[in-house]
C-alpha cells in the first residue's frame, strides 16, 4: 500500500502490528510506546520528512482519551495542575514544530535529536530498574501490604463506598494546593509552567506528547505522587498531540519544499493497537510513591491525621496495618488483579 504523504510503500497490516507489539511491551512499564514508534517509522519505513513528527502524534490522539476519561471519572484529575501543564506545553509545541521544520528537516540531524531523547528516557528506566533491584527486600514487604490494602478498599467499593476524590484547597499564580487520600500536596506554579514549556518544545520536535519526560520530573523534583500527576500529564499529552498536529498542518503552506502535514492514514493505522496502557485500566483507584530513603506515604491504623511527612500526612484508613510504599514498586492495580508498574514511569508519551 502506498502512503503518498509519507512517500513509502508498506503492507497496511505492518503499522498496526508493530504498534501492537510495541504497546504490548511498553504498557508493562506504564507508557504508551509512541516514543518507539517514531524511530520505527524513520529508520525502518523510511518516513524521514518533518511530517513524521505530526503523524506520530496521531497515535496519542487515538490512544489517550479513554485513559483521560477514567481519571476524570475517578476524581483523580488535578484540574489546576492540568491547566498549568497545558498552558506551558502549548507554546512549547508551536516552538518545537517550527524548530523541526526549520532547523531539523535533515534526517541525520533529526535522528541525532531522537537519539538524545531516547538516551534520556532509557537512562531513567535503567536507573529505576537498578533502584528497584537494590531495594528488593523493601519492595517485597511493601508490595504485600499494599496489595492487601487495595483488596480491602475494593471490597468497600462493592458495598457502595465512593472513591476518594482530589480536593483543590488553593489555586493562585504562585501555588496550587490539593489533598487526596489523606495527603496534602503543594505545587509551585512557575517552575511547573517552565518545565512544561521545555517539555512541549521537545515533544513538538520529536512528535510525542512529552509525558515520558514530564511526569518523572514532577515526581522526582516536586515530590508529587504519580497517581495525581498522571491525570494532568495525560490530559496535557492529549492536548499537546492535538495541537501539535494542527500546528504542523498550519505550517505546511509556509514550507512547500518539504512535507510537513501529517500522513493521517498512516497515523490512524499505527493507532490500531490492542495493548492497553496503565492509564486505561479500570478502577485504578490509588497508589503512593516516594523515594527509597524516606517514607512518602504512611498509613497507620492507630493514628489520626498528624503532621505532614515529606508532603504526605498519616491517616487512619480502614483499620489496615502500617503501610509504606516506595517508588519503583507495584502501584496502581485494576480490580482483583496484580501488576507491577514503576511509579516513576508514566502513562503516555
Amino acid at each position: 500500500m502506498h502512503f503518498a504523504v509519507a512517500g513509502i510503500d508498506v503492507h497496511p497490516l505492518i503499522p498496526p502490528l508493530v504498534a501492537f507489539v510495541v504497546s504490548l511491551f511498553t504498557s508493562m512499564g506504564g507508557v504508551s510506546g509512541a516514543f518507539l514508534l517514531l524511530p520505527f517509522q524513520v529508520s525502518v519505513l523510511g518516513f524521514t520528512s518533518p511530517a513524521v513528527s505530526a503523524t506520530n502524534q496521531i497515535y496519542n490522539i487515538v490512544a489517550i482519551p479513554s485513559g483521560v476519561w477514567h481519571y476524570i471519572r475517578e476524581g483523580r484529575m488535578v484540574w489546576p495542575l492540568t491547566w498549568i501543564v497545558i498552558a506551558g506545553t502549548l507554546p512549547g509545541v508551536f516552538i518545537g514544530a517550527v524548530i523541526r521544520v526549520t532547523f531539523l528537516p535533515d534526517p541525520a540531524d533529526f535522528k541525532l535529536f531522537v537519539g538524545v531523547v531516547l538516551f534520556y528516557i532509557g537512562a531513567r528506566m535503567l536507573r529505576d530498574l537498578l533502584k528497584q533491584l537494590r531495594d528488593a527486600d523493601d519492595a517485597t514487604s511493601a508490595e504485600t501490604r499494599f496489595q492487601e490494602l487495595i483488596r480491602n478498599y475494593h471490597s468497600r467499593l462493592s458495598e457502595g463506598e465512593a472513591l476518594p476524590r482530589i480536593e483543590v484547597t488553593r489555586f493562585s499564580l504562585k501555588q496550587v494546593v490539593y489533598s487526596f487520600y489523606g495527603g496534602r500536596f503543594e505545587v509551585p506554579v512557575l517552575p511547573v509552567l517552565g518545565i512544561s514549556a521545555l517539555v512541549g518544545i521537545v515533544g513538538g520536535v520529536y512528535g510525542i506528547g512529552g509525558g515520558a519526560i514530564m511526569a518523572p520530573l514532577y515526581v522526582t523534583y516536586f515530590r508529587l505522587p504519580v497517581y495525581t500527576v498522571a491525570g494532568a500529564t495525560l490530559m496535557g499529552t492529549l492536548i499537546t498531540s492535538v495541537v501539535g498536529v494542527a500546528f504542523y498542518q498550519a505550517l505546511a503552506p509556509f514550507y512547500p519544499a518539504v512535507q510537513v502535514a501529517p500522513d493521517y492514514l498512516l497515523g490512524f493505522l499505527s493507532s490500531c493497537r490492542h495493548g492497553q496502557s496503565r492509564a486505561s485500566w479500570p478502577d485504578a483507584s490509588s497508589c503512593c510513591q516516594g523515594d527509597t530513603s524516606s517514607s512518602h506515604c504512611s498509613v497507620d491504623a492507630n493514628s489520626r491525621p498528624t503532621k505532614p511527612v515529606n508532603g504526605f500526612q498519616q491517616e487512619q484508613l480502614g483499620g489496615q496495618a502500617p503501610l509504606q510504599v516506595f517508588s519503583g514498586l507495584p502501584v496502581v492495580l485494576p480490580r482483583d488483579a496484580v501488576s507491577t508498574v514503576t511509579a516513576e514511569k508514566v502513562l503516555a508519551v
